[in-house]
């Protein structure tokens, strides 16, 4: 993003169809007035903590850069668990993230002008001296055409960006002749080929040195791309058809766009994620701003800012106006089908949506943004890190962290925009964040889970390139930067390109396409660089004012705030049902319901939701006990939920050969001893005889004072954990019988008690699924002695190396640093609970990737919604009782320890729900998808 962006937040108004060479100018006036106007906010951070701030971000940068030069280049990337370069070939592949690689010390350019920025001129000049000596463009690698322009290519265009300008202050880089410049033209006429289609619209992958279709290319039978990768060119294209009057590169850039924006749904006016690169056919249809578009609407609205091109700004009015519509659901952000887009395509959000409230601030739409990033912080404040993906209801969909900068971004842009000293103290967060749980001795490491704070051994370029870049220019003053900021466009890598491109070289065959598409609005022009007083009337507090009715949206997802009034007794009338007395198997309790207009719906899968219908009720009166009962319920079922909640385990293999390198994600038990609390429990692992546990052992000798691995099934968790514990085992790992499946496909739960008081069992219980339960198997086969560590978390593996006990073992090799991707991305934590430990049908689900339909529902996330239901009064509907809202434990308790486990009707909610039933729903709602998909409007 540029720093025009930020005063786009607040300032002047551009006229709708300002002269193109009126923009950067215009820009650099909005800024003016964004300072002057919108940073009166009460007790600022002082100088001093702004200044410290500032250099713990410096010192952190070093850290990262310096073990990078030391230990990696000139390899791309850092590994910073092992302390060596990731060197494309040498390494496990990890699939298309390693298609940024290309063997050109890939780090090193993303991080060119961070070094400028940081105030490490000195620094600078050495890293692009490398970078000319040491940087081979023509390795015969396929690469990313998307990851190669805006990391290399933009880095490239970025460094001599700032080269430029240092060489005119005079002091250093005087021996510079353009010669970055001349590697990013070399690069740029190797990208091109990748747009040789009949769509304009290029390849998503090349061969540096061999192009495209050529046998040894290996590159260029793909037929499907994504949006952002095809949109997010125009900006370096266009930037080095500018600095060297070579036209060809920002006319391809614009070819593409034109494309897409032709190809656009016309209706709804939304693009979707995937594109046949060929026919211009949608392949994916589901429509967001997360990732696979992201950056295509970035680069609309910065290409009018850099190029002064009013088509782009059309463009993106319209489409933002079409997000705002069906997508945004503030402060949530969620996708949508391009031709329904009233109908959500899914019930979780990626992390790269993150940077839209930065983008918004560029708009000039505020309290969006304010909204987003308010929400955004408080998942950070739950989980330590923004998860890569996560539920409507802020739990972890997917758990990992690749210390992504897209929230520092908007943070720095919000603060801009603003001047609110609120968002100094959301970055000192990230900060100490950054420092506590990501760093370790070669730099900082990806987070692979953020529940159990296990790390990958991955540090991206984007981390140097764009992290401490906007986190520096957060607490950085004027004066702290050498150079003027507000000259500059910050691309989607934070790289920086001077707005006066828009002045030189023009040359550029332009036709401006939109108004033949699309009759458009006007009034979406209305918010183009919108006027102050409209965004802040004269309130300094007024990020404050949209940011606290969202303070609590995460941790209180559900009503607590019940107002409680004065019961009023009617005479001769029984006090009205109260939550708290509500009884399920009470006829006189269900009657009351009845009669207050709450009706009971059972659920496929046995759970049970309450809905209320006021028009239902007797009476009035009996319509507002109705209302109160409802929310008392909920109140009550949160509470419960809050006390029975328990986060993921780690169960950690600490022997020879793996050396704490396997970590797995368990589900616990809400029995037994409380890893959190305790020290973490530590042995080797022995299979129980019976393997279900389900009665006493016959092998007592073999778990006495180990761990013992048991079989899910014929009986409950918590008479398995007796029975081991009575044998002598100091803990114990259920295995799911289930073969097959795995916190890929299913989410994690909790293993709750049998009814019975517990306090008995005294050993730690976890839970792993078949996948995660046979990567322990396959090692006790191949290894005989295997040890485990059970403990709230990943334990250090430094540590772990430093025991007496492993000091004469053999340093692991290199080979099994492959061992580590064995470590299950997993699932959050269901809120239902397996209250009877029962056998599941098998699960055919074997990987786990991003669903291209409502596939992927809220049976995954750990709830049920409920169905919308019409009336002409007002109604108030719980979500399901085994929810995040609503877990009557307590109260059916007594009910569930009496039936069988096969009735899945009684339990209400205690019981996982059989695979085959969700499957079954998954299917109806993939057929309903799919269906629907072939209504081309």
């Amino acid at each position: 993003m540029s720093e025009a962006g930020g005063g786009r937040g607040c300032g002047c108004r551009v006229p709708q169809r300002a002269p193109w060479s009126l923009v950067a100018a215009t820009a650099a006036l909005c800024l003016v007035l964004a300072t002057s106007v919108c940073t009166a906010r009460a007790a600022p951070m002082s100088r001093e903590e702004k200044q410290k701030l500032g250099n713990q971000v410096l010192e952190m940068f070093d850290h990262a850069y310096g073990n990078y030069m030391e230990h990696a280049y000139p390899a791309d990337e850092l590994m910073p668990l092992t302390c060596r370069g990731r060197v494309r070939g040498q390494e496990p592949s990890r699939g298309d993230v390693d298609d940024a690689l290309g063997k050109f010390s890939l780090t090193l350019i993303d991080s060119l002008d961070t070094l400028v920025v940081l105030n490490k001129t000195k620094e600078f000049e050495d890293a692009v001296r490398k970078v000319l000596r040491d940087v081979n463009l023509d390795n015969d690698v396929v690469v990313s055409v998307f990851e190669t322009n805006i990391r290399v290519l933009g880095g490239l265009l970025g460094g001599h960006s700032l080269a430029i300008m240092l060489k005119e202050k005079g002091e250093y880089m005087q021996w510079y002749n353009d010669e970055l410049l001349q590697m990013a033209k070399q690069l740029g006429y190797k990208l091109l080929p990748a747009f040789n289609t009949t769509s304009g619209l290029p390849y998503p992958r090349i061969n540096l040195k061999f192009g495209i279709r050529k046998p040894e290319a290996r590159t260029g039978t793909e037929t499907d791309t994504c949006t952002a990768c095809a949109g997010t060119l125009i900006l370096e294209f266009a930037a080095l058809s500018r600095f060297t009057g070579a036209t060809i590169f920002e006319e391809y850039a614009r070819k593409a766009l034109d494309f897409l924006w032709e190809k656009r749904q016309r209706s709804s006016n939304l693009v979707g994620v995937t594109i046949n690169i060929h026919t211009g056919d949608w392949v994916r249809k589901d429509s967001g701003v997360g990732a696979g578009i992201d950056s295509y609407y970035e680069y609309l609205l910065k290409a009018y800012v850099l190029l002064g091109d009013d088509s782009f700004l059309e463009r993106f009015n319209t489409h933002y106006d079409a997000i705002m519509r069906y997508i945004s659901q503030p402060p949530l952000l969620l996708d949508v089908h391009i031709h329904k887009p009233m109908l959500n395509a899914r019930t979780w959000m990626d992390s790269l949506l993150a940077f839209f409230p930065g983008l918004q601030v560029l708009k000039g739409d505020i309290r969006p943004a304010i909204e987003t990033h308010e929400m955004l912080y408080q998942v950070i404040k739950k989980h330590n890190f923004l998860p890569e993906a996560f539920t409507t209801d802020f739990r972890v969909h997917w758990a990992q962290h690749p210390l992504r900068p897209e929230f520092a971004e908007s943070t720095y842009f919000l603060y801009k925009a603003t001047g609110d000293p609120y968002y100094l103290e959301v970055g000192k967060t990230l900060i100490e964040n950054l420092n506590k749980y990501a760093r370790v001795p070669c730099g900082f490491a990806a987070m692979k889970d953020v529940r159990t704070g296990s790390h990958e051994d991955r540090m991206d370029s984007f981390f140097l390139a764009e992290m401490f870049k906007y986190l520096y220019l957060l607490f950085a003053d004027k004066e702290d930067i050498i150079f003027d900021i507000e000259d500059y466009i910050f691309t989607t890598e934070a790289h920086l390109l001077p707005l006066w491109l828009s002045t030189t070289n023009r040359n550029i065959s332009k036709k401006n396409t939109t108004s033949e598409y699309t009759e458009l609005d006007d009034s979406n022009f209305d918010w183009t660089c919108p006027n102050t007083q409209i965004l802040f009337p004269n309130d300094p507090l007024y990020a404050q004012s949209i940011r606290e009715p969202l303070k609590n949206v995460v941790d209180k997802s559900c009503p607590r705030g019940i107002i409680r009034v004065e019961e009023s007794f009617r005479s001769g009338a029984n006090p009205p049902l109260r939550a708290r007395d509500f009884m399920a198997t009470n006829p006189e309790h269900l009657e009351i319901l009845k009669k207050m207009g709450v009706s009971l719906i059972h659920l496929k899968d046995g759970r049970v939701q309450l809905v209320q219908h006021a028009i239902q009720a007797a009476s009035s009166i009996d319509a507002e006990d109705g209302l109160r009962f409802m929310q008392e319920m909920i109140e009550l079922s949160s509470q419960q939920q809050k006390e029975q909640q328990l986060p993921p385990r780690a169960v950690q293999i600490i022997s020879h050969p793996f050396f704490g390198r396997v970590v797995l994600t368990a589900g616990p038990a809400q029995f037994g001893l409380d890893l959190s609390k305790h020290k973490e429990t530590r042995g080797f692992v022995a299979s129980s005889k019976p393997y279900n546990g389900c009665s006493e052992l016959t092998n007592p000798e073999a778990v006495m004072g180990k761990i013992a691995l048991i079989q899910r099934g014929q009986c409950m968790f918590a008479e398995k954990a007796r029975n081991i514990q009575n044998a002598g085992a100091i803990g114990g790992i259920v295995i799911d019988d289930n073969e097959g499946s795995s916190s890929d496909t299913a989410p994690l739960f909790q293993m709750a008690g049998d009814g019975k008081d517990t306090d008995d069992i005294k050993i730690p219980m976890l839970f792993l699924f078949s996948k995660e339960g046979s990567i322990i198997l396959d090692a006790i086969r191949e290894h005989e002695e295997v040890e485990v560590l059970l403990s709230d978390k990943a334990r250090d593996r430094a540590a772990i190396l430093k025991d007496p006990e492993m000091e004469n073992e053999d340093q692991p090799s290199s080979e099994n640093d492959s061992q580590n991707q064995s470590a299950e991305q997993l699932l959050p934590l269901s809120q239902t609970v397996d209250l009877v430990d029962q056998e599941t049908p098998e699960n055919p689900l074997e990987s786990h990737s991003e669903p291209s339909s409502p596939a992927d529902m809220e049976e995954a996330a750990g709830f049920a919604p409920s169905e919308q239901k019409s009336s002409s009064t007002e109604s108030l509907e719980t979500p399901s009782l085994d929810g995040e809202c609503t877990e009557l434990d307590n109260q059916l308790q007594e009910q569930s320890e009496t039936e069988e486990d096969s009735n899945p009707n009684v339990s209400w909610g205690k019981k996982v729900q059989p695979i085959d039933s969700i499957l079954a729903d998954w299917n109806e709602d993939i057929e309903a998808f799919e269906m629907m998909e072939k209504d081309e409007l």
